[in-house]
């Protein structure tokens, strides 16, 4: 897409592709056709607007190509008696077998107690019925508009794998019948637990990502951002949709200060907090606020953003406030625990009380088995046994966690302190 036209319509797609597939999957009622259809809107623009010009008003251009690709498509279906039972039924509950648009009346009945088809995409997408891989790669595909060869990119997985997995993730959707709908109140909180850490998994890539030669993706962390901001304007009432928000935001503002020039990790504790992002951290704390706001307790999105904001309001790491991080994971580990939470509970402690304190604790986890392979162990570890003067016993950590990594910057950075440790005798 190299004409001014063409880039034009590229950046529009990327802007309106998830409202314009939305649209028409409310129409028909299944995603890899809805996607199908809008993929025809695009072919649309691609011939007309180069010869015509770009609409003053491209997006709803789109929706309404779109809905006349869908009205098309259901017609043709009721012909063919392919979907006679299903439209009957629904015309018979309008009272009405003639209805000079029936789509439109269709849709009046099937309306939800919401009522918007993106929200609708993000949860069909995010359904539980899909593995958490095929959740990530469906939702980047149909709400971030990313290309299949985008998604193996950005998750460093083969082309075929990714378009395998979600061709099989919609047709799972279908075979399971999953409605296209925002589910009712008394459902949604345990559904929105799954969008969200969908969004959160596809920051957390970008954020660190778990293997490759980058230490960050910052792409993969702006669809995030992107994803749960719409979903923070769809969803306004729900203070863990605002956490996580608050949360992307203020881990966000740092991603200039996390690398160096060479690209190398840059740790928390020295980076240059002049390059941290002013606008991502207002944003940030705007978000936490409005989650406070909401009253009742933080959950564990709202708490991580509360421990993030706690890094970010000190203008020197040595201003950083400690034990108030070690009281709020505290409260973190109450409401959801897990062993990944207890060992950033032990760095905080070992922050606040002495790296004694912390290595009781680290030892204690040792023997889990869900830390087996998490390389973060060792490098913790490590840390705190060369802060007690170990430092043969901390090189041994430092390369066993190198050993498990598979990204190739962190391997570096880990072989580095080891190798530290050897002068440190």
């Amino acid at each position: 897409m190299a004409n001014p036209t063409h880039r034009a319509i590229e950046a529009v797609w990327r802007i309106e592709a998830a409202r314009v597939v939305a649209h028409a999957a409310r129409l028909v009622r299944d995603i890899g056709v809805a996607e199908e259809l809008a993929q025809d809107a695009l072919v649309a623009a691609l011939e007309h607007w180069p010869r015509d010009g770009v609409p003053d008003n491209p997006g709803a251009w789109l929706m309404a190509t779109v809905k006349h690709r869908a009205l098309d498509k259901l017609r043709q279906d009721a012909l063919h008696a392919r979907k006679h039972e299903a439209i009957g039924r629904d015309l018979d509950a309008l009272e009405t077998h003639v209805v000079p648009d029936f789509v439109d009346a269709i849709d009046a009945a099937r309306a939800d107690d919401i009522g918007d088809d993106l929200l609708r995409l993000i949860f069909t997408a995010c359904h539980p019925v899909l593995s958490t891989d095929a959740r990530v790669a469906l939702t980047l595909r149909l709400l971030g508009g990313l290309a299949t060869h985008e998604i193996a990119r950005a998750f460093l997985a083969p082309e075929p794998t990714i378009a395998q997995r979600i061709v099989r993730a919609k047709r799972s959707l279908r075979e399971a019948h999953v409605p296209f709908e925002v589910p009712r109140a008394e459902a949604r909180a345990a559904r929105m637990a799954s969008v969200l850490e969908v969004v959160y998994l596809i920051f957390n890539e970008g954020y660190a990502a778990t293997a490759g030669e980058d230490w960050i993706r910052p792409a993969l962390c702006d669809e995030a951002l992107r994803l749960g901001r719409i979903l923070a304007e769809l969803v306004q009432d729900d203070s863990e949709v605002h956490g996580l928000v608050a949360l992307m935001e203020l881990q966000a503002s740092r991603l200039h200060a996390r690398v160096d020039s060479n690209g190398r990790p840059v740790l928390l504790a020295d980076q240059d907090r002049s390059r941290w992002d002013p606008l991502l951290i207002r944003r940030g704390l705007a978000a936490l606020a409005r989650a406070e706001a909401l009253g009742g307790a933080l959950g564990p999105y709202a708490l991580q953003a509360a421990l993030a904001a706690c890094h970010t309001r000190a203008h020197r790491a040595e201003d950083t406030d400690w034990a108030r991080i070690v009281a709020l994971y505290d409260a973190l580990a109450q409401i959801h625990p897990s062993p990944v939470v207890e060992l950033n509970r032990a760095v905080a402690v070992g922050m606040a009380y002495g790296p004694q304190a912390a290595f009781a604790i680290v030892e204690a986890l040792a023997a889990d088995p869900a830390l087996a392979r998490y390389h973060w162990l060792p490098s913790v570890r490590g840390d705190l046994l060369a802060k007690l003067g170990r430092h043969d016993e901390a090189r041994s950590e430092f390369e066993r966690a190198a050993a498990m990594t598979q990204n190739a910057r962190e391997r570096e950075l880990l072989l580095v302190r080891a190798d530290t440790m050897r002068g440190e005798r």
